[in-house]
């Protein structure tokens, strides 16, 4: 019973200096959000934080967390940052009831930190980005001390008139209550005004009507999706395109002041252009599949969307860039993001004739936020991160040797065109079908190659030609579908494809760093 006595003393002696942190800290987020708003959103604490520990994680952590948590990764670390500050909150809190100038010197030390944070990200704009995690600091400050002091008044001894303790127990109460009210407060308009300045954009792309295409895309072939329940659809809708970046915060970009800057080594006419300069120009429409270097054998980061842009090689054309085989000098072209991201394309390949461009829309409409409205990059056949630069704003034609791109300096592969590959839809892993004829489907890809056959083989058994669909063209995936004769019992199903070439898909099982994951997809199901 002495133990609980004590615990619970303990727990009653320390608690109003955890609600004491825990409420300095909210206040704190509280008042940096609004500060944020009122200059720069993307300079708030948690984000300019979480964008820090992205940049700074190792890359092979990042594919971890993309594997585990696919498109929520982002939510997890804003979610396990909180969780972390509310723990500091609470820790400074207990401390602050005794030593209360420590308490603060650790708010303040918590706000230098997201400074920090802010001041180093590629997208800083100078020393005003330090002022929503300092204004914030000082102002959490502030109420730890008021709390504290609240929470250590003295108890009047007991007697007649000895209202002293319950006095200040409501003083802190109604002290806390209020704090915790103008936090909220603070916060949810800080969020209304971050809002607000993003109506600008959200107004230029509800209002924007896409031009119809020079270069229409031809209709998708009768006979591109298979009918077996289960398969993904041969065009994804943009709900369900896959999203792998590193945007804690989706850049809320106006089309009307939107710019796109062309510089660099051999850019002999270099220009800036507007978002209708674009629209003017004549836009191409094509079917093109994206794949994620983040995908893993058999995963889900890879959709299939039709595309209306601006060709690139031309508009780069125009500024005199040349491809290295003709005598240009750059052999990269770096695409900056409004946000900061760089990646980074080989030249040779945006020029070679495939349908790189500057796209505007995606499956008939102006590009979602997420996706990068008003303008992103689409190359086919080579991975997102060495050319799906999305709310693209600069463009540098330069040299590999000269600068590594983000993803470059992490580690991956400065070249990484897709790797052929395919990805059993159906039946699902574990699954347990009846005996008998079992479909067995799904898609495969090798972009600006093609896939000319996939085959399936069942246990240790031969290989067997799969029935493929019409294809579209060469840079979108293929469905195919095979009739399997079922037996009872265990069965483990493995498929591979040929791309247009007649390269085989290799069986060699690679991770996704550096160049993009390999080997063959396989489910084990039992039939029943």
């Amino acid at each position: 019973m002495g133990g609980v006595s004590s615990f619970r003393s303990t727990v009653t002696r320390t608690a109003p200096g955890a609600l004491s942190g825990l409420l300095a800290a909210f206040t704190a987020l509280g008042v940096a959000e609004l500060v944020a708003a009122l200059g720069r959103p993307a300079a708030g604490p948690v984000t300019a934080v979480g964008g820090g520990v992205i940049d700074r994680t190792p890359a092979a952590v990042k594919d971890v967390a993309i594997r585990t948590f696919g498109e929520n990764d982002k939510l997890v670390l804003q979610l396990g940052i909180l969780a972390l500050l509310a723990l500091f909150a609470v820790l400074i809190g207990v401390l602050a009831l005794r030593y209360r100038r420590l308490g603060a010197a650790g708010v303040l030390g918590f706000g230098a930190l997201g400074a920090a944070a802010a001041l180093s990200r590629p997208d800083s704009a100078g020393a005003g980005d330090a002022l929503p995690s300092l204004t914030g600091a000082l102002a959490g400050a502030v109420v730890l001390g008021l709390l504290t002091g609240k929470a250590r008044s003295p108890r009047m001894p007991s007697g007649r008139g000895a209202t002293g303790g319950r006095w200040s127990r409501r003083g802190f109460l109604v002290a806390a209550t209020a704090t915790a009210g103008a936090a909220a407060g603070a916060g949810t308009l800080g969020r209304a005004l971050a809002g607000r300045r993003g109506q600008g954009a959200a107004v230029s792309r509800s209002s924007l009507v896409l031009p119809a295409a020079a270069s229409p895309a031809p209709p998708v072939p009768a006979g591109s999706q298979v009918k077996v329940p289960g398969v993904s659809s041969f065009a994804t809708s943009n709900r369900d395109f896959y999203r792998v970046d590193t945007a804690l915060a989706v850049p809320k970009v106006d089309a009307g002041t939107w710019r796109l800057r062309i510089h660099g080594k051999g850019v002999d006419q270099p220009g800036t252009y507007t978002f209708e300069d674009l629209l003017a120009r004549p836009l191409i429409e094509r079917d093109i599949t994206l794949t994620c270097v983040s995908n893993e054998v058999g995963g889900p980061y890879v959709g299939n969307a039709r595309w209306l842009g601006v060709p690139l090689a031309a508009l780069l054309a125009e500024c005199g860039v040349k491809p290295p085989s003709k005598g240009g000098g750059a052999d990269q072209l770096v695409a900056r993001s409004v946000d900061g991201m760089t990646l980074g394309s080989p030249v040779e390949d945006l020029m070679d004739g495939r349908d790189a461009m500057l796209a505007v829309g995606m499956n008939g409409r102006p590009l979602p936020f997420d996706h990068g409205f008003p303008v992103r990059m689409v190359v086919p056949g080579l991975y997102g991160y060495v050319s799906a630069c999305k709310w693209i704003a600069d463009i540098e034609l330069t040299t590999f040797d000269a600068y590594d791109s983000y993803w470059v300096a992490r580690n991956w592969a400065r070249r990484a065109p897709v790797k052929t590959q395919s990805r059993i839809d159906t039946p699902k892993p574990f699954a347990r079908p009846s005996p008998g004829t079992v479909m067995v489907a799904g898609v495969a890809w090798a972009q600006h190659r093609g896939i000319s056959r996939v085959e399936v083989r069942i246990d240790e058994g031969p290989w067997q030609d799969a029935d493929l669909a019409v294809q579209d063209t060469a840079d979108t995936w293929r469905q195919w579908s095979f009739p399997w004769k079922a037996a009872s019992g265990g069965h483990t199903i493995t498929v591979r494809a040929t791309d247009g070439p007649g390269q085989v898909q290799t069986e060699q099982r690679t991770r996704t760093i550096p160049d993009g994951a390999s080997g063959w997809h396989s489910v084990f199901v039992t039939v029943l």
